[in-house]
């Protein structure tokens, strides 16, 4: 399998690109208003070719999504083109071997990747989830020569947050972590770990005597297991539950310091995750959208398309606006993220609850539209309205979303 169109990543290798050329940073002037609070305000077109389906999407992902979904697995020379054309680790800096994208081309791409398979989506977000996480906070004498390796998508990363009795509460994980002479070992279990039947490293959060401490910790230790799950949505995402039994790794292993592994290690993720997630739900519903108006074009009832008919233009009109809405939210967030600015993460939160709901609604439409062939897996919706329940469960739900965005302080609402 290969992609071959308009390239993302630099370089003289081919790209999967969604018709969107790499940006530099965005800087306020013609492109960006200024608000009276003096925030910047993006006035981005998306419109033509950056909206565009790309055609690499359409001709290898489109096509095979369904048939990864019902197999539950994404094969692994899927995995190897993502890493030959280094749509793994795009966002990481091309110093240490990444794609350097900036925010909103990335963004972009996850959202194409959402419209095409969310499983492939799902890979990208974690991966990077972990190589962030660990270009920030690893230890220098762990980072030679894997950073690069991960930058690269060589080497896969996974997060190891949620657990059997624990998901949304990450900060009060029950897995213990004990110094043990010059190791630390690691007891627990963690659950419903996106792509943790192959990652080759996995950011773990456990309890030690100080508080929540972060390592990454690679699948060959002594100690480590797993087991494949079945989930409803992103199904060929390839969900374990990983079990720690006295699992032991060394000191260089530990991010950041013992105690902070949530408040320095994990926010960060999940605030990236978060913003991953969210460009992915617009994909979603933008693959929802453009099925519903193909059907609906060639649907005929009472003689004539139900393209003409009304009450289905009401619910193409609410589709196209709260896709569009939802990814000019997206768009803001990156922004934010690009310019460095301390709104980003609470714009990215806002972006990751209004998307992902926006998903699940576009999807049950789409469905609706489609009648009684839309609960048919031979119509690329029923796969949409699953992983659309995915994005609204992973990396913050809806719920706590709803807790956490409120209490935000004035300045950042």
């Amino acid at each position: 399998m290969t992609f071959s169109c308009v390239g993302f990543v630099s370089g003289d290798q081919p790209a999967l690109g969604l018709g969107v050329e790499q940006t530099q940073p965005l800087e306020l002037g013609d492109e960006v208003e200024r608000l009276p609070d003096g925030r910047g305000a993006v006035g981005i077109d998306l419109r033509h070719e950056q909206r565009l389906a790309d055609p690499a999407v359409d001709q290898h992902l489109v096509p095979e999504a369904g048939r990864w979904d019902r197999e539950g697995r994404l094969p692994l020379e899927v995995i190897d083109t993502l890493r030959a054309e280094r749509l793994l680790g795009a966002i990481l800096p091309e110093k240490i071997g990444g794609g350097g994208l900036d925010a909103i081309t990335y963004g972009l791409l996850t959202e194409q990747m959402g419209r095409g398979c969310s499983s492939v989506r799902s890979l990208l977000t974690v991966h990077d989830m972990v190589t962030l996480s660990f270009a920030r906070w690893g230890k220098a004498e762990l980072k030679e020569g894997l950073l690069g390796a991960m930058a690269r998508g060589e080497k896969l990363g996974a997060l190891a947050l949620s657990e059997p009795g624990i998901g949304s509460d990450a900060a009060n994980v029950e897995t213990r972590v004990r110094r043990e002479g010059d190791a630390w070992v690691i007891d627990g279990r963690k659950k419903w770990i996106t792509f943790g039947q192959i990652a080759d490293f996995f950011l773990v959060l456990g309890q030690s005597e100080t508080g929540p401490t972060a390592f990454l910790v690679p699948a060959d230790a002594p100690g480590f297991s797993r087991r494949p799950l079945e989930v409803m949505g992103t199904r060929a995402s390839l969900v374990a539950e990983l079990i720690f039994d006295g699992c032991r790794v060394s000191e260089r292993h530990l991010l950041a310091r013992e105690g902070r592994g949530f408040d320095l290690v994990v926010t960060q993720a999940l605030d990236h995750g978060r913003y991953s997630v969210a460009w992915g739900a617009v994909g979603i519903a933008q693959g929802c959208l453009e099925a519903s108006r193909d059907y609906a074009a060639k649907r005929h009832q009472g003689g004539k398309p139900i393209a003409e008919h009304q009450l289905v233009q009401r619910m193409l009109t609410d589709m196209i606006v709260e896709t569009e809405a939802a990814r000019l939210l997206c768009c803001r967030a990156g922004h934010l993220r690009e310019t460095a600015d301390p709104l980003a993460m609470a714009q990215t939160m806002k972006a990751k609850y209004y998307a992902s709901r926006v998903a699940t609604r576009v999807a049950n439409e789409a469905i609706q539209l489609h009648g009684a062939n839309g609960l048919s897996p031979e119509y690329p919706v029923e796969r949409y309205a699953r992983d659309a329940r995915v994005t609204e469960i992973i990396e913050g739900s809806t719920e706590i979303q709803q807790t956490s965005i409120p209490k935000l302080p004035v300045e950042e609402l």
